[in-house]
């Protein structure tokens, strides 16, 4: 904690800026994330309910809150064109954000790393003013400096990690898209 108080008092403008990104990029990782989550989950949720209302008969298309709706409703008799582009198309809409999580993971680490090298380079020049640098001097101005790397890595973990479950949520998407998709061609081909 007392490297992170001294990394404020002896950093330099640009080592706050790289710390003030590293958070405008924590708080736009954790938005992106709170938002899509909710959004994909929610569409997961209808998706999944107006599959299982057509797997068991229940109705003959899907549900008027799924995101095929809109295209099967301006269709006489639904192809396997129409369908793909509405899945396609929920998808786009549904992923949105996460090329942002992905950008954020992989800048991130460089970002926290340019604020250390800029944090060396300052602590190398103070010692170099003072007449004897032992290593009680040096270490805790390198510990000081290391900390915008670690804030660089932090940021990048959690854009990653939030970037792999979006990703994984958008699959599942995807295949209650198409599994909805197969079943509504399969009772066209059966008319």
């Amino acid at each position: 904690m007392d490297a992170l108080l001294n990394y404020f008092i002896h950093g330099s403008a640009i080592t706050f800026i790289v710390l003030l990104g590293l958070s405008i990029y924590f708080i736009a990782t954790f938005w992106i994330f709170l938002d899509r989550f909710y959004v994909i989950n929610s569409r997961i949720a209808s998706e999944a309910k107006s599959l299982k209302s057509l797997y068991t008969g229940q109705s003959k298309s899907v549900a008027s809150n799924s995101l095929i709706f809109t295209y099967l409703s301006r269709v006489n008799k639904p192809n396997k064109a129409i369908l793909e582009a509405a899945s396609s198309d929920a998808i786009r809409v549904s992923t949105k954000g996460l090329t942002w999580l992905s950008i954020i993971a992989s800048t991130s680490p460089f970002i926290g790393l340019f604020g250390t090298v800029i944090g060396i380079l300052e602590t190398f020049s103070r010692l170099g003013e003072q007449s004897s640098a032992s290593l009680s001097v040096v270490a805790p101005a390198i510990s000081e400096a290391l900390i915008a790397t670690a804030a660089g890595i932090a940021v990048a973990i959690f854009a990653y990690t939030f970037h792999l479950i979006l990703k994984r949520k958008a699959y599942e998407l995807s295949s209650l898209l198409s599994s909805q998709s197969e079943v509504i061609l399969s009772q066209v081909s059966e008319d």
